[in-house]
């Protein structure tokens, strides 16, 4: 079981000139503690359910190269990169680019994309839903075919790739390991069995969350894959708080279809529910840097402590 910082938030870091020390101390301060992977966000506008769109919003791959360069242990991903947002024949080689330059450090979390607002902004299509799960189908196919294949040659719907070379290769052997983001039972779950070693998904309940892993271990059956072999992470279903009544307040103000089960829980408290998950099957939770970096660091180093 493992703990992972997301960090989707750059308003505290004091403005331009203050970013890049603050993820540099936020990263070096995470490793320290403990935390296995680090992640940012593959957005450019802020979403405007956490603060004000024109809130600070870095470009998500160059910001890891900059943490690869000033840490040594954290694993590194966007969590998750939109499929809509690059050619995946790019998007391999990137993350391939991160993974030597990390020392064999990266992931590659990928899904549909949802941010209509900043598609529109930026110029990028966006297609209707299912067209954007086949680009992600396609685009997972090719990545990983990148990642294993020397000289991979793919032809799709949307995307295609011809003898694409990619040097260097990977450090790690098989590639960068692929996480889909997202537990919709008709494609999504179809996809992780089909592409990928990590599962993404959302606070959604014990209940709900038990069938999505039903339903994974059926997919997974349908192809002949041993279901033990992707690993089901989800964002933390506890907000880490110092104080619990004062964590009900900050949950108040999270939108209810962005809240989902979300408990705010002392690092004490959230220690015994995340056993329950754990005991459920789940290997890893991602926490968000939604306080001050240094007080939920405090909070993310006393829960780490009680798993050791």
């Amino acid at each position: 079981m493992h703990l992972d910082l997301h960090v989707s938030r750059f308003d505290w870091a004091g403005g331009p000139a203050g970013i890049g020390s603050g993820i540099s101390d936020l990263a070096q301060s995470a490793e320290a503690i403990g935390v296995k992977t680090l992640s940012f966000m593959d957005h450019f506008f802020q979403m405007d359910w956490m603060a004000p769109a024109s809130d600070p919003m870095l470009e998500g791959y160059t910001a890891l190269g900059f943490v690869a360069g000033c840490t040594s242990a954290l694993r590194l991903r966007l969590l998750v990169t939109g499929v809509t947002y690059r050619h995946p024949g790019l998007l391999a080689k990137t993350v391939t680019t991160l993974d030597v330059i990390s020392g064999g450090r990266a992931i590659l979390g990928l899904g549909a994309a949802w941010n209509e607002s900043e598609h529109r902004g930026y110029g990028f299509d966006f297609p209707r839903v299912g067209e954007r799960m086949d680009r992600l189908d396609e685009a997972l196919a090719i990545c990983r075919r990148m990642f294993t294949e020397e000289r991979p040659t793919f032809e799709g719907r949307f995307f295609r790739i011809e003898a694409a070379l990619n040097q260097p290769r990977p450090v790690q052997a098989g590639g960068p390991p692929i996480l889909v983001g997202g537990g919709g039972e008709q494609r999504t779950l179809r996809l992780v069995a089909r592409h990928a070693d990590y599962a993404h998904w959302f606070p959604l309940g014990m209940d709900v969350l038990r069938h999505k892993a039903e339903l994974l271990e059926r997919y997974c059956a349908e192809i002949g894959r041993d279901p033990a072999t992707i690993t089901r992470t989800m964002a933390a279903p506890v907000l880490l708080v110092a104080d619990e009544r004062e964590g009900a307040a900050r949950l108040a103000r999270i939108p209810p279809e962005r809240r989902g089960a979300l408990v705010a829980a002392t690092p004490a408290r959230a220690a015994e529910i995340l056993g329950e998950y754990v005991d459920a099957g789940f290997g890893g939770f991602t926490f968000g840097n939604t306080m001050l970096p240094g007080e939920s660091l405090d909070l993310a180093a006393e829960l780490i402590r009680s798993f050791a």
